[in-house]
């Protein structure tokens, strides 16, 4: 199933942008599959009812920062084996 995602969300693998370092622990990358999404404070606020719909496919919020102007939080779901 694929989940569909806002534009301004991004794999959180090598996509991220150079200029951002890593906003998670390496580690987590074995055991889950992450998501990270940067947006303004003012836009994160109006996308309750999308990280709701996150919630219910199975992605968990694992961690919100904020970095200057923008949020970055980081969703996750435990990988499955193959």
């Amino acid at each position: 199933m694929t989940t569909k995602l806002p534009p301004a969300t991004t794999p959180a693998t090598p996509a991220t942008p150079p200029s951002h370092s890593t906003p998670y622990p390496p580690h987590w990358e074995h055991v889950a599959d992450l998501r990270v999404f940067r947006t303004t404070v003012q836009e994160w606020e109006k996308l309750i009812g999308w990280r709701t719909d996150m919630r219910k496919r199975g992605w968990k919020l694992l961690k919100v920062t904020s970095e200057e102007t923008e949020v970055v939080a980081i969703f996750g779901r435990t990988k499955t084996k193959e």
